[in-house]
This record gives structure tokens, sequence and C-alpha cells, in this order.
């Protein structure tokens, strides 16, 4: 009983799985919350329903904490978003999210992977570096803040093979 009250009060075991229609409400909100240009609820339908791209939510206990989202093209795959809830974060949760999904791309053919980060975001960047993501390249002034600011991001690859 006392097991099961603890596992009750952290909010339960996190487990990452395939998303349905049912969450892309959820999933927007999550989006919109970690990014300044959040996707809407019909954007993630869309992504949900196409079978070039994967989707996975992270839920922990009930709730849907976070989720990562990628485009598939033969042998190759564009990770488009990764998010954690605010609430959640620095628990490394995001790494069993991400190499969770990087386990399922690879199980539908995927041999390399690719990303765009904000150059200054740090916390991501530690993530994939840790995940065995490597920098090939850079755009200049790719994200476009809500205030004007422009923000680099660096292109970065990890190949599964």
């Amino acid at each position: 009983m006392m097991r099961w009250l603890s596992e009750w009060w952290r909010g339960g075991t996190a487990a990452v799985e395939p998303v349905s229609l049912r969450d892309a409400a959820r999933l927007a909100q999550l989006h919109g919350a970690s990014f300044a240009q959040g996707w809407g609820e019909g954007e993630f339908e869309s992504m949900i329903g196409e079978r070039n791209t994967l989707v996975h939510r992270l839920r922990l206990g009930r709730k849907i904490i976070g989720f990562a989202v990628s485009r598939i093209g033969a042998d190759e795959a564009e990770i488009l978003s990764v998010a954690v809830d605010q609430a959640h974060r620095g628990r490394g949760l995001s790494r069993t999210l991400l190499m969770t999904h990087l386990g399922h791309l690879a199980g539908r053919g995927v041999r390399t992977i690719f990303l765009e980060v904000e150059e200054n975001n740090q916390p991501a960047r530690r993530l994939y570096d840790r995940a065995g993501f490597m920098v090939v390249g850079r755009r200049e002034r790719y994200y476009k803040q809500p205030n004007g600011e422009q923000l680099n991001a660096l292109l970065m690859r990890r190949d599964l093979s």
C-alpha cells in the first residue's frame, strides 16, 4: 500500500508510448508553453495522421508531460520537436523520451537522424550531446523570437547504424 501511495504521490511511473488523436490538444499546449512559435492542435492532428511521421508521448501516471515528433524519409529522419513540461524538467525524463524515440526510429529502418536546436538552448544541447548527436552545421538567424530577435540554430546529426 505504501509503495503505491508513494508512486501516486510522485505522479506514477514514466512511460513513452505512441500518441492518439485525442492527445493533439495536450501536445499543442505543451508545445506552446515550450517554444516561441507554438504548433496548434490541427497541426498535431495532421502529423499524428501522417505515415512518415513518428510521434511519441511521455506520460507520468495519467498525465501527458512531454512528446517527441520526427519525420522520416527513406533511411533518414529529422526530429521536429521534443518538449517536456517545465514542472518535470531536470529529472532525466527527456533523455528517456529521446532514447526510446530513437529506438523506434531505428526499428523503422532509420540510419541517420538530424535536428536543429537553438544555439543558446543549453539544456537541449546537453541532452543531444549526451545522446550522441554532433554539430554538423549552423544556420544564422534561423529562429525568430516574438520580440523580433533572431537566434542561430545548430544542425546536429547522429548515426544509428
